[in-house]
């Protein structure tokens, strides 16, 4: 008599990780096709190569006076699941990169290096390699090493072809260099540098937004629906170091969860705040789809999307037209939207006006 406790049919064959639903070979496969993607990232600091149980960085110390590191993580969020409904897993890899350096360059941060983490629920080596090359091609646009990673699979909590993947990244900055909210002060103007579309935020509600409309076809747009909501995330982190360079930069704000009025409060002290001019750019049209196919009321669009601006440098009005200048040289659109001045109580302490 079978033991009623067994939740197996008897079965006399030993059980395999295989059985189980996790393929260790197709894990082995899936390093041997990452591998030249990975090394593309690495300089002479990276020290071994891929499939050491930690990745070796060593960092010089020579150039500075007092490092200090800053570290980061972030993932991609709902995001993935239009990539999986789309069949595009090239561009998510860079989206994951941006959201993680793009918070590490807002004090002024070098990123340094950088490992990732994907999770799948059927481990296929192609789709992997697709999503790691994207990783890797972000790390190189943001000039940082992909020093390891780790991918995971989870048969029975993920469908087959689901997956998730989240990341963590290093940098160094000055100690006395440090930008920030110390830094802020009355008359400094707001340069908005252009996104390249909805980036990684706000893709729960995007998702709600386009239901099961077919995301192959263009809905009045210039492009499919599913192209545009899956144009990767502008990585600013070598525009905003050359800012900081050759500029006095006072603070960044990476423009994420929360958008605009959410985000600018962090690189402000708390006696003052911004007025921001929406009449300064055009809405993209992806944006002004979304509003109407929503419906969403507009408060809610500015506190949950980017609507146009993914990063905006704090600096002083006299070197405003310098950081344009110096900007529109590196192919990255920019403008002035806007001046900090003191706070007023009982207000917001970000104000925007102008066009919507």
């Amino acid at each position: 008599m079978s033991d009623a406790r067994d939740p197996r049919p008897h079965d006399p064959r030993p059980l395999t990780y295989a059985d189980a639903g996790v393929d260790l070979a197709a894990a082995d496969r899936s390093v041997g096709l990452i591998g030249d993607a990975v090394r593309r990232t690495h300089g002479p600091e990276v020290l071994g190569g891929i499939g050491g149980f930690g990745g070796l960085f060593a960092f010089d110390t020579a150039g500075y006076r007092e490092p200090v590191l800053v570290s980061g993580t972030d993932g991609v969020g709902t995001k993935v699941d239009l990539a999986r409904r789309m069949g595009v897993l090239d561009t998510i890899g860079q989206d994951l990169v941006a959201m993680v350096v793009d918070d590490l360059v807002v004090p002024g941060a070098r990123p340094l290096f950088f490992n990732d983490y994907l999770s799948v629920g059927r481990l296929d080596p192609d789709r992997v390699a697709a999503l790691v090359t994207g990783i890797a091609d972000g790390c190189e646009l943001a000039g940082c090493a992909l020093v390891g990673g780790e991918t995971a699979e989870h048969p029975g909590l993920l469908g087959e072809d689901e997956f998730d993947l989240a990341g963590f990244g290093v940098g160094v900055v000055e100690r006395d260099a440090i930008l920030g909210a110390h830094r802020v002060q009355v008359g400094d103007v707001l340069v908005a540098m252009a996104s390249s579309g909805v980036h990684s935020n706000g893709f729960s509600l995007v998702r709600r937004i386009v239901g099961g409309l077919d995301l192959h076809r263009e809905h009045g747009l210039d492009r499919p629906l599913g192209e545009l909501l899956l144009t990767p995330t502008r990585i600013y982190a070598r525009d905003c170091l050359a800012l900081v360079d050759h500029l006095d930069v006072h603070a960044l704000c990476h423009v994420t969860g929360g958008g605009l009025p959410g985000n600018l409060p962090r690189v402000l002290p708390d006696e003052l705040a911004v007025d921001v001019d929406a009449a300064t750019w055009d809405r993209p049209a992806v944006f002004t789809w979304l509003a109407a196919q929503g419906p969403v009321e507009d408060a809610e669009m500015w506190r949950t999307f980017n609507c146009g601006v993914g990063m905006v440098a704090v600096v002083g009005a006299e070197v405003a037209d310098d950081a344009l200048a110096l900007l529109a040289d590196r192919g990255v659109p920019s403008w002035v939207c806007g001046q900090v001045r003191p706070t007023v109580p009982g207000t917001d302490r970000v104000a925007i006006g102008g066009r919507a």
